[in-house]
């Protein structure tokens, strides 16, 4: 597999590095950024349990038109003062290169799957320095997402981090089906680093945990989980969002 992805082959986990990740790289946080006090309440909570990495989408690009697509720019605004307030690390989603300027506060930033062939975005992250987390795409093989990913370090940022966050198969008890044979086959072959999206591969809140134990135990350099302080009332994903309670107890789980 080495021999395959020569631009991969040489990034040697650059991106945990460069932001200084010591043991699992843990982001948590609401699906879409609300308003700024749920922001808040979510960061306050995050950091106060050790977690400095808050993930929340303030670019939401939907399957269907008619469900929320987030507060774009203002949602920004509000991840910026959340961050200034807090001083928690921002990990948030970009759709589109013309607003790449606004990202500047943002720590990381995330390739959604829908946007994982977007060679002209990748192309553009890609002349940047920041560290990138792309998602496989729901419907990519393997080996399209790494050939994805070569996109952005062939225009000089070796800052990748890999998500695995499900695919489309036939089974439906599930979102998607999480193919953990995918970290698994990275870590064998490649040192670059991959985090898992149990919450988006369920889409069902109950087996997340399980998901995340799993994914740690084949290799996974860190989880990326939705949290929200009253995921009943969760502007969007309400289904696989963990509440306060529930996550606590899934970080004492995946720390034992």
């Amino acid at each position: 597999m080495q021999n395959k992805y020569p631009l991969l082959k040489n990034i040697n986990n650059h991106a945990l590095k460069s932001l200084n990740v010591q043991g699992l790289l843990l982001i948590a946080g609401p699906c879409a950024v609300e308003d700024y006090a749920k922001t808040l309440d979510v960061a306050k909570f995050l950091k106060s349990n050790n977690i400095e990495y808050l993930r929340a989408g303030a670019f939401k690009p939907r399957t269907s038109v008619h469900d929320f697509q987030g507060l774009g720019l203002e949602g920004l605004e509000i991840l910026k003062k959340v961050k200034e307030e807090t001083n928690i690390k921002i990990v948030t989603e970009i759709t589109d290169v013309s607003y790449l300027n606004a990202y500047d506060f943002v720590d990381i930033i995330q390739v959604g799957a829908r946007n994982m062939q977007n060679f002209s975005l990748l192309s553009a992250l890609g002349k940047t320095k920041k560290p990138i987390l792309l998602k496989r795409g729901f419907g990519n093989t393997l080996d399209e997402w790494l050939r994805a990913a070569e996109y952005i370090v062939a225009q000089g940022n070796p800052n990748i981090i890999l998500c695995e966050r499900g695919i489309k198969t036939f089974e439906n008890s599930t979102r998607n089906t999480l193919d953990i044979s995918s970290v698994a086959l990275i870590k064998e072959y490649l040192n670059v680093p991959v985090i898992v999206d149990p919450s988006h591969s369920a889409g069902r809140a109950d087996i997340i945990p399980a998901l995340s134990k799993a994914s740690i135990a084949v290799g996974a350099d860190g989880l990326i989980i939705e949290v929200h302080h009253n995921p009943k009332k969760s502007i969007s994903d309400s289904q696989q969002a963990l509440d306060y309670e529930t996550f606590k107890k899934l970080l004492k789980n995946i720390q034992e």
